[in-house]
C-alpha cells in the first residue's frame, strides 16, 4: 500500500467513496526532474526546468498545429495523491482550511492543471517550462493557449 503521509495537526481525513470509472484516457506521461513530493515545486515556474510531455500513440497526430502556440494548459493526474483529506494545513497560511480552499495536490479527484510556457516539440514530445508534478505523472490532455504565436525559445 502506497505511503500516504503523516496527517498535520488540525487535518480531518474522511473514509472516501469508492472511486467509479471516469472513462479516462491517459494520453501519455510526463517527465520531470522531480521524484518526491517534498522536491517538487509548490507552483511551476516560467523559468524552471524544461520538462517533457511523451504523448502516447495513437494520439501523437492529434499535436499537429501545436507549434503555433507559446503557451499551453496541462492537465494530467496525481497518481501518488491521498484523496481522503476535506481539512489540510497548507504550507505558509493562518490556519487549517478546506481542500477546495487550497492548491494542494490532496483532493478528491487529484487532476492538475498548469500554465506552461512550450519551448518545443521534438517528434512526440512537447518540450515545455511551469510544471510543478512528479516524474512519469500520467497526461490528461493538453490544451494550447488561446494566444496564437510561435513557441518561445
Amino acid at each position: 500500500m502506497m505511503d500516504r503521509g503523516e496527517i498535520r495537526e488540525g487535518e480531518v481525513v474522511v473514509e472516501a467513496p469508492p472511486p467509479t470509472d471516469a472513462g479516462l484516457v491517459f494520453i501519455g506521461r510526463i517527465r520531470t526532474p522531480w521524484t518526491s513530493r517534498g522536491e517538487t515545486p509548490r507552483q511551476g515556474s516560467p523559468d524552471g526546468p524544461v520538462c517533457r510531455l511523451e504523448i502516447f500513440e495513437p494520439w501523437t497526430q492529434a499535436l499537429q498545429g501545436f507549434d503555433k502556440f507559446a503557451h499551453a494548459q496541462v492537465v494530467y493526474w496525481l497518481h501518488m495523491s491521498r484523496r481522503d483529506l476535506v481539512i489540510q494545513r497548507g504550507h505558509g497560511i493562518d490556519g487549517p482550511r478546506g481542500t477546495f480552499a487550497l492548491r494542494s495536490p490532496l483532493r478528491p479527484n487529484p487532476i492538475g492543471i498548469s500554465s506552461v510556457a512550450v519551448v518545443g516539440i521534438e517528434g512526440a514530445t512537447v518540450l515545455v517550462r511551469g510544471l510543478d508534478c512528479l516524474d512519469g505523472t500520467p497526461l490528461i490532455d493538453l490544451k494550447p493557449d488561446r494566444c496564437v504565436h510561435s513557441m518561445v525559445k
